[in-house]
């Protein structure tokens, strides 16, 4: 672009001057609450304690119980809380239930490639159909077989699309389903009666410390575990049932193996705040919120658009845009890439965004965190600022 071109873009594009009040909106860790501090965090924490002991131990068991309540957990599955984040929680399930029966693992983003990964390469599962759809899109849900297991991650988090609902899961299936909810928990509507493996982290929509993943299991998950045993050897931190029966203590606060009781802090307060917005419908109405003030922005930009086409899947948490703009599609995708790295450099230098480069193996664009801990004016503050970063990168082409 010539200097003339170059000026004249920037002229038509100037700096704003107002930007988000907190410009935090990674996909992972996410941004805290609102208002949140540590000191009120450390407050909480049993800091210096055993885990084991009465009062560390009944607040393991006070995050567990009020996210059963928050979420509307029924009341006959089991909460726990399992060592390393989401992945530790899923890899336990997939490792420990995997191999009674087929299994369908749908696959279209990175998380949901991984887990597919594990089933046919390292677990090796005999009777294992992969569906996969590209990033932007889902699977056709209709070659889910009835008998089968099937692994899915609710919302995409480096795809940005997610599944509009349940529906496709058939209400007498025989097999289980493994629902990776790390992006979806608290921000989405999860339909508990389709579900019956259920994890995720506290690291994201809560905006909480990570390292530590909850494991949710209905009673025909915890019937799979004490009447199968897989023919494969399972470390400890995988171990949830000993002597045929369900290790009962993983879902009362007694940990498989040490917890952060700072982490546990944070997440008790992650969701005192919840619970003072009110229901779970609350936080998804943030959510819902902040996706719609960003595709608003979307809707009215003519060189950017979301990843996904279809409404219906697109996520309200982990937004992915590509840009569209004919001069920045006509380059290799290395430079499309470049060019999306010098916008998040630009808006990073400024103070106005964070962390909103587009996954590393989803095509090039952005990712823009919306759930529940961010708040709708700093949504509208930053799409000024995207608007000037991609005027800013175009010129310096």
């Amino acid at each position: 672009m010539s200097q003339t071109s170059a000026d004249a873009v920037l002229t038509a594009t100037p700096k704003p001057t107002t930007k988000p009040a907190r410009p935090e909106f990674s996909s992972g860790p996410c941004p805290k609450r609102p208002g949140w501090s540590a000191e009120a965090v450390v407050a909480k924490a049993f800091l210096g304690r055993s885990h084991r002991a009465a009062k560390p131990k009944a607040q393991l068991k006070d995050a567990i119980d009020r996210t059963a309540k928050f979420l509307g957990v029924p009341a006959d599955f089991k909460v726990g809380i399992v060592p390393a984040s989401d992945t530790g929680a899923f890899e336990m399930a997939m490792w420990s239930m995997l191999g009674a029966r087929p299994v369908d693992m749908l696959v279209w983003e990175s998380f949901g490639q991984g887990w597919a990964t594990d089933a046919t390469k390292q677990l090796k599962l005999d009777d294992c159909q992969v569906l996969t759809a590209g990033y932007g899109a889902l699977p056709d849900v209709s070659k889910v077989r009835k008998d089968a297991d099937i692994c899915f991650t609710w919302n995409g988090t480096t795809s940005g699309a997610r599944l509009p609902n349940a529906d496709w899961i058939p209400a007498d299936r025989e097999g289980l389903t493994f629902c990776d909810a790390t992006s979806a928990a608290f921000a989405q509507d999860l339909d508990w009666a389709k579900l019956d493996v259920v994890t995720f982290s506290w690291q994201k929509a809560m905006g909480g410390e990570a390292a530590h993943g909850v494991l949710i299991l209905s009673p025909r998950a915890v019937e799979r575990l004490e009447s199968y045993t897989p023919a494969r050897p399972l470390p400890k931190i995988f171990r949830l049932t000993k002597g045929g029966k369900l290790i009962e203590g993983i879902f009362k606060g007694e940990t498989i193996n040490t917890p952060s009781m700072l982490c546990v802090a944070d997440c008790v307060d992650a969701l005192e705040w919840m619970e003072n917005l009110g229901t779970v419908q609350d936080t998804i109405a943030r959510a819902n919120a902040n996706a719609a003030a960003l595709q608003a922005w979307v809707d009215a930009t003519p060189w950017v658009e979301n990843l996904v086409a279809d409404p219906a899947a697109r996520s309200n948490t982990s937004v992915c845009l590509k840009i569209v703009d004919p001069e920045i599609t006509a380059l290799d995708e290395a430079a499309q890439r470049d060019f999306t790295k010098k916008m998040v450099k630009l808006l990073e230098a400024d103070d106005a965004a964070y962390d909103i480069g587009g996954y590393r193996d989803a095509p090039p664009g952005l990712r823009i965190w919306c759930g529940t801990t961010v708040e709708t004016a700093d949504i509208k503050a930053l799409t000024p600022w995207l608007d000037w970063a991609f005027a800013a990168a175009k010129a310096d082409l």
